[in-house]
């Protein structure tokens, strides 16, 4: 058998953290490696509305690393535009996807009713980037997978799916090419680190010759305290003040993670148990389909107790639930979405929490330039007010950001994941983070590790092996 070649084309996340989406192309096959969608300020969000850079109905298949919309949430658009092929992806991302893709669709059809009736876009009429009924075009596609079987995309290349560790169905993809030299390819996706008290940890890289690597905290090292001591302090403090801790979560991932580590200060004795609200369906549904995943998340299962609620643990489903909860007295904690303020009922929260000063604001993630939940971090203290629905609401709460929490890696995580890799791969290239994280984690690496390491271009094709 002649040894053939396998091409990459980076579609998305080459110069920055969003958008992931790599043209896998081998012979005639072209697989598409992620699917998602560009997030962030107005210019970058105005990439989704581009013609796609390949036909999708040439596009033979998709195989995601995990569910979040920067990885995923472009697929509606590539099925209506002409994509019909499998989408590959493991159980956990199978149950997430669809749920993820739903609240998408209904943002944008509100977001595109609301511009259409204030004529606020200059788009006319505004036009959602997908609508619900595109999603459900997506769902009979997807193709769910258990981790670590080889599904064959043609006689000579393969591929399985490792646990990333970084939300629930998170994995790495390893692609092999057989051929008289085997080759191995492996995609990172976003990998997960040890400090998490939710998730567990990526398993060990395969070995593999190139590596398409992340690079989100290629620059940066994350704070590594334990934010159960500097929690229980906010918590006890809004107790004592009789008030109510508003906690802008994402729906995946970090609502879990911070409805867990309520529970432990209270086994602890560490708080005192206090009513705990989780205000949003979407992280509702994405708390059932965590704790129907045992082989990502690592709580006890042995006992006859549900492992992850606080006692005073409720949700709330209905607008009407959420409406009592905004006004209802403390001390209670209320998780909401959207995480960095972007819209959904953490709104309402804080259109009547941020008046009072006996209320707390704690962000637990990362605030995007541009976004309400960065002005509140930087200019609450000097401005004393905020933009909610048309209308300015002072800020007299107190605005605490917990920055222990992340679900990536740092430089220093993935300096050490290496290391533990007895074969190193003879070739790296970064994506999925800035360019300033791509140079500097590259410049690590090489320094630790002599590995040839290359930052991605975006549109550009690289021809693997």
């Amino acid at each position: 058998m002649t040894h053939s070649t396998l091409k990459l084309n980076f579609l998305g996340a080459a110069d920055t953290v969003t958008g992931s989406c790599c043209l896998l192309k081998h012979n005639s096959q072209r697989i598409l490696i992620d699917c998602g969608l560009f997030q962030g300020p107005k210019a970058m969000r105005e990439r989704n509305r581009r013609t796609f850079p390949t036909d999708p109905s040439t596009i033979d298949g998709v195989i995601l690393t995990h569910a979040h919309l920067d990885h995923s949430g472009f697929l509606p658009r590539l099925v209506k535009e002409g994509f019909s092929g499998p989408i590959y992806c493991s159980k956990g991302t199978f149950d997430l996807v669809s749920v993820l893709l739903k609240d998408a669709a209904h943002l944008e059809e509100e977001f595109a009713r609301y511009a259409n009736e204030t004529g606020y876009s200059s788009h006319k009429p505004a036009i959602p980037l997908f609508t619900r009924h595109d999603v459900d075009q997506v769902t009979p596609l997807l193709h769910p997978l258990d981790r670590h079987h080889w599904t064959n995309l043609s006689d000579s290349l393969s591929f399985r799916l490792l646990r990333a560790g970084h939300i629930p169905g998170a994995s790495m993809v390893e692609v092999a090419l057989a051929g008289e030299k085997p080759r191995r390819l492996v995609f990172s996706g976003d990998l997960g680190n040890d400090r998490l008290t939710t998730m567990k940890e990526p398993e060990p890289l395969p070995d593999c010759e190139v590596l398409i690597l992340e690079s989100t905290y290629g620059d940066r090292l994350q704070n590594r305290v334990d934010p159960q001591e500097e929690l229980a302090a906010v918590i006890k403090d809004t107790y004592k003040n009789k008030g109510v801790l508003v906690v802008p979560a994402f729906a995946v991932g970090r609502s879990q993670e911070m409805i867990y580590l309520i529970k432990l200060l209270e086994d602890k004795g560490m708080i005192p148990s206090m009513p705990v609200v989780l205000d949003s369906p979407m992280a509702i549904e994405a708390t059932k389909t965590f704790l129907a995943h045992p082989e990502d998340h690592s709580l006890d299962q042995t006992s006859s107790q549900t492992p992850l609620y606080p006692k005073k643990f409720e949700t709330s489903i209905t607008a009407d639930d959420s409406m009592l909860h905004t006004m209802g007295d403390g001390p209670k904690i209320v998780i909401s979405a959207a995480g960095m303020l972007s819209g959904g009922r953490i709104l309402h929260h804080l259109k009547h929490r941020l008046p009072d000063e006996t209320n707390t604001v704690l962000f637990t993630g990362y605030q995007a330039v541009g976004s309400k939940g960065r002005y509140l971090q930087e200019n609450a203290s000097s401005l004393g007010n905020i933009r909610i629905h048309g209308k300015e609401v002072s800020i007299e709460a107190k605005i605490i950001t917990l920055d222990c929490l992340s679900s990536h890696q740092d430089y220093q995580d993935i300096l050490e994941y290496l290391g533990r890799s007895a074969k190193k791969p003879k070739k790296i290239i970064l994506n999925h983070g800035s360019e300033a994280a791509q140079l500097a984690l590259a410049k690590r690496i090489q320094d630790a590790y002599g590995i040839d390491v290359s930052c991605a271009i975006n549109r550009r094709e690289y021809s693997l092996f």
